[in-house]
């Protein structure tokens, strides 16, 4: 009975620390966007009781009260980044790409050595670590310093770079690559061209602009006589969280350890609006247009004469509009536009009065107006949300316009067909039905499985034997290989064998002619 006793407590005891779990979430993106991704972890975490700290470099959207936030005196992007990766004839490009990686990394590199946090790291004990992945692996070494497990948050579908942390296959052949879009089942252009940006990215592009520095770093701020080596760091990633669902596509096979919250930032229950607001949403008796591009994006990036075209047409609609604008001056005053600096999207979206959603292209908002099923006009600016408005068309959920080349005709068409023609609604209503039907919500999923790692202690066994493999083994090309010569082995040992036979037939034929004609 004693025994038994014993093993109740502990037992008690493990249950109520895995309950009670410290958990530190650290973000330094500095995108907001990517931070309300990652919060919305926290959120969950915290409301089921752990006790979470947050660190971001940026400000937060939502604050939550049941966490401790701590936001980092560092300099993230360089001023008006956005606003002038907008308004680069170049358009997005090599060098576009190269200068994100230094400035991030470099804002990365900041935040980690910020003395705030290096006194939380010196004073401080955690039982896990959440780190927001945004180029930035040499941090899998505040996981080495907590002695504790490691999950990744990540806020979009998976890339290369995420599924090299867990192992989760490529699969080139029919899963396309998140820059470059394509539908499945993929061509064999699609194909040809995803094997070879594949190639490019792992074995050129990644090693030249992200490995080198990455290791750099990592060695500089955990140094080898205290720390794992950074190769066994990138090893023992328990977990990596995605913010995309399968019914969204590409269909793709995921191991245990990449898991799908696809919508987490998605307030289950829609919060009440603003009285101003609420005001302006119940009262549009045509439905309302809302129109934002996102949180990194102000309207004083905007080249004035495309923002006063988009006014035009959007001051003649019977529709009443919602534009989220920042302090600068707006390109027009019209009844039925009101402008915000900000504004709640995601309690916006979930509106009835909504009709249509013109946006960025950004993942969050994409999934956001699925979600609620709003159909949209994308008109993407950088980075992947060329693919995302491009597949969204695809799906039939609205319709694309280029931003380079917008017109009053191509932007008045766009959203003049999606507002007329019901047949976006009905699509993106059905899909809303779709990535909503799951055995568990995204929060129920964050915790269940963080509350997995913890009482595995990493969940060790989660983890893919891929990830202790090279690319040659993964192709399998070492067997190719191997196989290849053997055959070419048998078949020179044949070649020798039979021309050894022949030879001896044929001398002994030569030898009977001879004898017989004697």
């Amino acid at each position: 009975m004693a025994r038994f006793l014993g093993l109740f407590v502990i037992t008690l005891i493990f249950v109520s620390q895995c309950e009670s779990a410290r958990i530190l979430g650290f973000f330094p993106s500095p995108s907001k966007s990517h931070i309300l991704v990652h919060t919305s972890l926290a959120d969950a975490l915290s409301e089921k009781g752990h006790d979470v700290t947050v660190v971001t470099i940026v400000p937060i959207l939502k604050k939550n009260k049941q966490y401790r936030h701590i936001q980092l005196d560092v300099v993230g992007l360089e001023k008006d980044y956005h606003g002038k990766l907008i308004n680069d004839p170049s358009g997005p490009n090599y060098k576009n790409f190269a200068r994100l990686i230094s400035q991030v990394t470099t804002s990365a590199n900041a935040s980690i050595n910020n003395p705030v946090f290096k006194e939380m790291m010196d004073k401080e004990s955690f039982d896990l670590v959440i780190l927001g992945y945004f180029f930035n692996e040499f941090h899998f070494g505040v996981a080495a310093h907590f002695e504790c497990p490691l999950v990744i948050s990540f806020m979009n579908q998976p890339i290369t770079l995420t599924n090299k942390m867990i192992g989760n296959p490529a699969e080139v052949a029919y899963v396309p690559n998140l820059m470059l879009g394509g539908k499945q089942p993929l061509g064999f252009w699609d194909r040809l061209k995803n094997t070879v940006v594949g190639l490019l990215a792992d074995e050129v592009l990644s090693p030249l602009m992200m490995e080198k520095r990455q290791q750099e770093l990592y060695d500089a701020n955990f140094p080898a006589d205290k720390y794992p080596s950074f190769d066994e760091m990138k090893k023992n990633v328990s977990l990596v969280f995605v913010n995309h669902h399968f019914s969204q596509g590409p269909i793709r096979p995921n191991v245990p350890a990449m898991v799908e919250i696809g919508g987490i930032q998605i307030k289950e229950k829609p919060a009440p609006l603003p009285e101003d607001l609420k005001k302006i949403l119940d009262n549009a008796k045509n439905g309302v247009v809302y129109f934002s591009f996102g949180s990194n994006v102000q309207g004083k990036y905007l080249d004035k004469v495309k923002a006063k075209l988009m006014f035009d047409i959007l001051s003649k609609l019977k529709q009443t509009v919602l534009w989220k604008w920042d302090d600068s001056p707006p390109p027009g005053q019209s009844p039925n536009i009101h402008y915000k600096t900000w504004l709640p999207q995601d309690d916006i979206l979930a509106h009835p009065n909504v009709r249509l959603f013109i946006t960025h292209g950004g993942a969050g908002s994409v999934v956001e107006s699925q979600y609620h099923g709003v159909p949209m006009v994308g008109i993407p600016l950088f980075a992947e949300q060329f693919t995302n408005v491009d597949t969204m068309v695809k799906a039939g959920y609205g319709v694309g316009v280029e931003f380079a080349t917008i017109s009053s005709e191509t932007f008045g068409n766009g959203v003049n067909e999606v507002l007329t023609n019901p047949v976006y609604r009905n699509n993106v209503q059905r899909f809303s039905k779709l990535y909503k039907d799951r055995p568990m919500t995204a929060k129920q999923t964050v915790v269940y499985w963080t509350e997995y790692i913890l009482r595995h202690h990493g969940a060790p066994h989660m983890q893919s034997p891929a990830v202790h493999m090279n690319t040659l083994q993964l192709a399998s090309l070492d067997v190719i290989g191997f196989l290849l010569a053997v055959i070419y082995i048998v078949y020179k040992v044949c070649k020798i064998v039979i021309m050894f036979i022949w030879s001896k037939l044929f001398s002994k034929k030569n030898k009977n002619s001879k004898n017989k004609k004697e």
